[in-house]
């Protein structure tokens, strides 16, 4: 049996408020394009599917017609829900789902019912664990002492171990929305920690031929069997220069695994630049960003006027940018940098620091006003005396 293992498609995720989902469409038609090319029988994806428990109608729309496409390119689906999405709604129609080939799994009573889908030497378990949230799965896992990730999967687990037990010679794939020992994250992720606590060991899957996790966002292996296959795009631009990828798993008849990395296409690069906003501008060397999501750090001595706008002249898909004044870095204190200074000129030095260099009219109304401030607290009331008058 020919698996592909894609996860963490945060359909309607945004990059700094950018919408990305004209990016996203394009990363699943790649995807189905890999299946109807390489004959992949079932497709699996464990966990973060929306990136919002409530998505949006467009999000909604690319991930139905893309999950359209992969079945229409011949494979069923099997997924779960992941910590960003909502296992109730994710769920909602999921026998009906199952008829046309998209098998749901967002129920913690569900974990050990697998999705069986056969091939010429017989049948594979399908083992869909959703993102399980201790607090609220130790009671349908009858595990009430449960605290931790680790003890909570290891309930799942054991109800997984103990319904093999009973298909005797069955291969097995598990789905796991969590965090594995000797994962890396890649930056993107929202936390899961409970209690300081939110990995697990890679031992509970022991005995599973492959297990197809989600949630950290960069292709990483575990083992040899047990493997993130990361996001289809690139959610923040700590991720900029990592490749994404699928993972293709030829399963045999006794369950041995062989596996082949697909690098996806990426509709647009993310790339950050730094340096003064003129140079910028006139850098030859910066012309291959000009199709990027771009990030930018200026560091200006003064903050440019109208820095994103003049940005976007040249970067279109500029979508952050940050000022960062040369001399931020200084490590003097602040009692060292204001002593012997008079009240104008730590005014002034203030506004050039988180403003600008002040002109000689703001500077005038500083002056009057710190004048003003002087006379009340040496001679109280005489200044609104003066202000009556």
């Amino acid at each position: 049996m020919r698996i592909l293992h894609t996860s963490d498609w945060h359909i309607g995720r945004t990059l700094h408020g950018v919408d990305l989902l004209a990016d996203q469409a394009a990363a699943l038609a790649a995807i189905a394009d890999l299946v109807g090319t390489h004959g992949v029988d079932v497709v699996v994806v464990p966990g973060d599917i929306y990136d919002r428990s409530v998505p949006g109608v467009e999000a909604i729309t690319v991930c139905n017609d893309g999950l359209a496409a992969i079945r229409a390119a011949g494979a069923h689906i099997v997924a779960t829900s992941g910590n960003h999405d909502s296992p109730a709604r994710l769920g909602a129609g999921a026998a009906f789902a199952a008829a046309g080939g998209l098998h749901l799994r967002t129920r913690v009573a569900d974990v050990a019912d697998p999705v069986l889908l056969a091939d010429a030497d017989g049948p594979v378990a399908f083992y869909g664990i959703p993102y399980l949230e201790p607090d609220l799965a130790r009671g349908e896992l009858d595990v009430p002492d449960a605290r931790s990730h680790a003890d909570i999967l290891t309930a799942a687990m054991a109800r997984i171990h103990a319904d093999r037990a009973g298909r005797p010679g069955i291969r097995s794939v598990v789905l796991s929305h969590a965090f594995v020992q000797g994962g890396a994250a890649a930056g993107s992720e929202r936390t899961i920690a409970v209690g300081g606590v939110e990995t697990v060991p890679a031992e509970l899957f022991a005995g599973i031929d492959y297990v197809a996790l989600g949630h950290l966002h960069s292709p990483q292996t575990i083992d040899p069997r047990i493997r993130y296959s990361g996001s289809p795009l690139p959610y923040s631009f700590a991720e900029g220069a990592q490749a994404k990828a699928v993972w293709m798993i030829d399963l045999d008849e006794v369950g041995a695994v062989t596996v082949i990395r697909h690098d996806l296409p990426v509709s647009r690069q993310l790339a950050r630049i730094t340096g003064e906003l003129d140079q910028l501008l006139t850098d030859s060397a910066l012309s291959r960003f000009e199709d990027h999501y771009v990030s930018a750090v200026l560091t200006d001595p003064t903050r440019p006027a109208d820095p994103m706008r003049r940005l976007r002249a040249r970067f279109p898909h500029a979508v952050h940018l940050e000022w960062e004044r040369p001399t931020a870095g200084t490590q003097l204190c602040y009692r060292e940098r204001v002593r012997g200074r008079s009240d104008l000129e730590i005014a002034r030095r203030f506004v050039a620091d988180v403003r600008d260099r002040a002109t000689p009219g703001e500077l005038d109304w500083l002056d009057r006003a710190l004048t003003a401030a002087a006379v009340e607290s040496e001679h109280p009331g005489d200044a609104t005396e003066r202000q009556s008058a």
